[in-house]
């Protein structure tokens, strides 16, 4: 599982460092997509299959389902961290979440996300309150 918060830089050839932490759990390889909100999702190999899967299953007449699949399809790219733990994110990657040099990498529990971090601070001051008021009634059964 992922948690935490860390704050890597960008360097100018697109590669980011991947936290220490959890180089040992994405040593197998990892996909690199399209996230929500704009920020890009780092998943080991083996949880993006099953999440393509689930994704695949979905029905191909619902034009939603449709747009989801293509998008997480065409916007996902494997990568192998090289020896220093970093991977090498695409100029198209990088345009979606626009990343710049300060960037933010937040376990989300299943997978990574990656910010720009003035995204991130911006996400964040928007929907503190959010967490705050979280409720059964809209979390389901977390509490």
């Amino acid at each position: 599982m992922f948690f935490g918060t860390y704050t890597p830089r960008l360097d100018d050839k697109g590669r980011l460092t991947l936290p220490a932490k959890f180089r040992d759990d994405l040593a197998g390889g990892l996909m690199v997509t399209k996230g929500q909100d704009h920020s890009l999702a780092v998943y080991p190999r083996e949880a993006f299959a099953e999440l393509a899967q689930r994704a695949a299953a979905a029905s191909r007449t619902d034009p939603q389902a449709r747009a989801f699949v293509r998008a997480l399809a065409a916007g996902t790219d494997e990568q192998r961290p090289d020896a220093q733990g970093r991977i090498t994110l695409s100029v198209d990657h990088r345009r979606y979440a626009n990343l710049a040099r300060d960037c933010v990498v937040n376990g989300s529990i299943e997978f990574l996300e990656i910010w720009d971090k003035q995204a991130w601070e911006s996400y964040l001051a928007d929907h503190e309150e959010d967490y705050a008021q979280g409720s059964n009634e809209s979390l389901g059964t977390i509490f």
